[in-house]
């Protein structure tokens, strides 16, 4: 069964794959994921030419992160001409592992660091002389 890309998909996609260091908050890639779903509507695949400069940035910040890709293809014109069109496509299967890896809203795991010192045989605290 093909996946469509919900807003609610990209936007956490988005949330929990741009670098922690830019900061990106769950509004700002909620604006995000729709201008980018704008453009592709129900497609999985867009034409790169109908971008401006400014999205084409973005669509770039989005491929670093592994959400989007790019394909061409190319096409002999009927005067010999070689000619080139550029697509970007979402890569669906890195936006599933995003949203299967952690559900929502739930709390980190963590480890306790200390649960090493349980494994250690208690002859290991003895100082030899």
């Amino acid at each position: 069964m093909d996946h469509t890309v919900t807003v609610e998909d990209l936007t956490l996609a988005i949330r929990d794959s741009i670098d922690n260091s830019m900061g990106m908050e769950e509004e700002q890639a909620c604006i995000l994921a729709r201008h980018v779903l704008n453009f592709f509507g129900y497609s999985d695949r867009i034409i790169d030419n109908i971008l401006e400069p400014e999205d084409r940035d973005a669509f770039y910040m989005l491929e670093d992160a592994g959400l989007l890709t790019t394909e061409r293809e190319e096409t002999t014109l009927y005067d010999g001409r070689e000619w080139r069109i550029h697509y970007w496509l979402f890569r669906k299967d890195r936006i599933r592992g995003l949203l299967e890896a952690v559900p929502a809203g739930a709390p980190e795991e963590t480890v306790d660091e200390s649960a090493v010192y349980g494994e250690l045989p208690d002859d290991i605290w003895h100082r030899k002389e």
